[in-house]
């Protein structure tokens, strides 16, 4: 049976990066590394943060998902996605709803999607603020359609995805252990009963 890879989507300011990092650290789940094809930031590592692509290159990856940003591509490929299950029991990526959509879509039931929202959306705006970002980059990414989209659970997700308030952390992490755990479980009793 395939490894789970756990998409983790919801609006900006939901804690899907905070949500990634406890996986990783918890469960030894491996971040998917994605492409883009814009140059890379002071301080960023090809491999680490994106793999750095030229338009060549790009064109040629097994992409699942992919978007352009500020006439720059940028997207998830079957390489990357083999790449980070590799000596992991599973991934984890954080993506927009529409890419978790493509995501069901492109590896149906390996795709553990998980919905990060919170109980009030002025939340959201403070944690933007808490976090240091730019008050014009706040007001632009709380206006985009994308943010609009993203607040609300999409039907092409509804029974799929696992809608999870994070409001409060230890419940966060109590209903995360429990849900990575018995997708884990469940992968791992498919191929005990494969291989027997």
């Amino acid at each position: 049976m395939e490894k789970p890879v756990f998409v983790l989507c919801g609006p900006a300011g939901s804690g899907k990066t905070t949500v990634q990092h406890y996986l990783m650290d918890h469960f030894h789940l491996a971040k998917v590394v994605t492409h883009t094809t814009r140059p890379p930031r002071a301080g960023e590592v090809n491999g680490r943060d994106y793999y750095f692509e030229n338009p060549a290159s790009f064109a040629r990856l097994h992409l699942l998902e992919k978007v352009e940003y500020d006439h720059h591509a940028y997207g998830s490929s079957r390489e990357g996605l083999d790449r980070a299950l590799a000596g992991h029991p599973g991934a984890v990526i954080v993506l927009d709803t529409a890419g978790a959509v493509t995501y069901c879509n492109q590896l149906n039931t390996q795709v553990v999607v998980l919905y990060l929202t919170v109980a009030s959306p002025a939340q959201l705006k403070e944690r933007l603020e808490q976090r240091g970002d730019n008050p014009a980059a706040i007001a632009s990414r709380l206006a985009s359609a994308e943010f609009q989209r993203d607040l609300r659970l999409p039907a092409a997700l509804a029974g799929r995805a696992t809608v999870i308030e994070n409001d409060d952390w230890k419940q966060t992490t109590a209903t995360l252990d429990q849900l990575v755990a018995a997708a884990l479980m469940t992968r791992k009793e498919e191929t005990d009963d494969q291989q027997r």
